[in-house]
């Protein structure tokens, strides 16, 4: 004799395996992201990076470093600072910067070469960065590592390194705590010259001896007269004797 499932048992299971599938089918499969590296895209995503995004856009940087990424091989590296980081700043900081200061404040951040995590323990300072000069006063950078622990130095502030934004084999992005201040730009004036003292005074002393010796309607100075009296003198005692 043939045994059926009764209505009541198979109706629910049906529709549990019909809830199953559409939810299944409901769920877009997971991709790679497609097209070309975009630097302002990767960090709109990871979000917190508003203010080093705005620098990138009006220095018009953030283009020439996906021009850069997509039409060579050459690897970057990327420092980015956090928004807490650029309120850390002191009021006013960026609005005085000019615009070719500004350009070289985000080059400061780029490195010309692709750094995993990792290599930041063999790496030799000074770094270079895309800002160019690494001599004294110019744009040195320095790493130093404690354990896992990578921290920048800059000569005028210190930064850590955070966490990994992205990164692949060509371009690797990493969280800073710290606005990285460039020491030609931030760093303390050079001293003013000292004053060359010697001519100064010597040109007050003529100064002096001309006020002194004042001269009369005829261009003969003070000195000159008593000479003159005494030849006028001697001259009348030759007539008389």
């Amino acid at each position: 004799m043939e045994q059926r499932i009764p209505l009541i048992f198979s109706l629910p299971f049906f529709l549990l395996l019909l809830f199953q599938c559409t939810k299944t089918l409901a769920q877009p499969p997971a991709t790679a992201p497609s097209g070309p590296t975009n630097i302002t895209r990767i960090l709109e995503k990871a979000g917190q990076f508003t203010t080093f995004i705005r620098l990138l856009q009006i220095t018009l940087l953030g283009d020439q470093i996906d021009t850069q990424l997509n039409n060579s091989n050459q690897g970057l590296t990327v420092f980015a600072p956090t928004d807490n980081a650029f309120s850390s700043l002191k009021t006013g900081t960026l609005n005085s910067l000019t615009n070719q200061d500004k350009v070289a404040l985000v080059q400061f951040h780029v490195l010309p070469t692709f750094l995993s995590m990792s290599q930041f323990q063999t790496v030799s300072n000074p770094l270079r960065t895309q800002a160019g000069d690494t001599r004294n006063g110019e744009f040195p950078l320095n790493v130093t590592t404690s354990g896992n622990q990578v921290n920048i130095s800059t000569g005028v502030d210190d930064a850590t390194l955070g966490n990994t934004v992205y990164t692949d084999n060509q371009l690797a992005v990493y969280q800073v705590d710290k606005v990285l201040l460039p020491w030609s730009i931030f760093g303390p004036p050079s001293p003013a010259p000292a004053p060359v003292t010697g001519g100064t005074e010597n040109k007050k002393a003529n100064s002096a001896a001309a006020t002194d010796s004042p001269a009369d309607s005829s261009g003969v100075t003070g000195d000159a007269v008593p000479g003159a009296v005494a030849f006028g003198v001697a001259l009348f005692g030759i007539f008389y004797l």
